[in-house]
């Protein structure tokens, strides 16, 4: 029986993406792309999301491409362009969910804590959790198994009585070694046809 649902927040429940604010910088698509998958990696990003300071992550960024220097500056200088809107239709199940008083809820997200309060502040439906779990506080993220259980642990959650819904299928494969359900998020629409065939959420 599920009575714990953990959600992941980044394209799930809250849209970001790098692209919105380098397209002020870039007038060639083909150059942001490769600037983006050559420099500016999600590997070097989830360093930051694992604890280590946007400061040093910037510097150690820096030296390695002097070149780029403005540009990588630009990360974390203007990080609140990359972040867009909620996922409406997402915020809505999650809405649901929270209504129907069934389950505890609860975030797991691989986010930097430099960066994290500014989403707090964005959205409100964040204050719905009843606990977060936020990998650069912890300085650990998705998929180590330690970060799992620091939220199972924490919030006295059994594993075989959580469902775990992240867009990323690597942490999917990470929770389900662990015992947990999972669904691998594709589309809100997705999501809610999947809960419905599993009994948590009514037609």
């Amino acid at each position: 029986m599920i009575n714990t649902i953990i959600f992941d927040l980044g394209a799930v429940l809250i849209d970001w993406n790098p692209r919105y604010m380098y397209r002020t910088l870039f007038s060639d698509e083909t150059e942001m792309e490769k600037f983006l998958a050559e420099i500016v990696t999600s590997d070097w990003n989830e360093e930051q999301d694992g604890g280590r300071s946007l400061q040093d992550g910037t510097e150690h960024l820096v030296q390695k491409f002097p070149q780029h220097e403005q540009l990588i500056r630009a990360f974390y200088g203007r990080w609140e362009e990359m972040l867009g809107e909620a996922f409406h239709d997402t915020v809505e199940i999650f809405r649901h969910l929270k209504d129907s008083g069934r389950y505890k809820i609860y975030a797991l997200t691989n986010w930097s804590a430099e960066t994290f309060p500014v989403a707090l502040e964005r959205f409100d439906f964040l204050n719905w959790f009843d606990g977060i779990v936020v990998s650069g506080a912890e300085k650990m993220r998705k998929p180590t198994p330690d970060f799992y259980h620091i939220l199972l642990n924490r919030y006295g959650v059994k594993p075989e009585e959580s469902l775990f819904i992240d867009d990323n299928y690597r942490n999917i494969l990470a929770a389900e070694k662990l015992g947990i359900q999972c669904i691998h998020f594709t589309s809100a629409e997705q999501l809610n046809k999947e809960l419905v065939q599993i009994n948590i959420l009514s037609k």
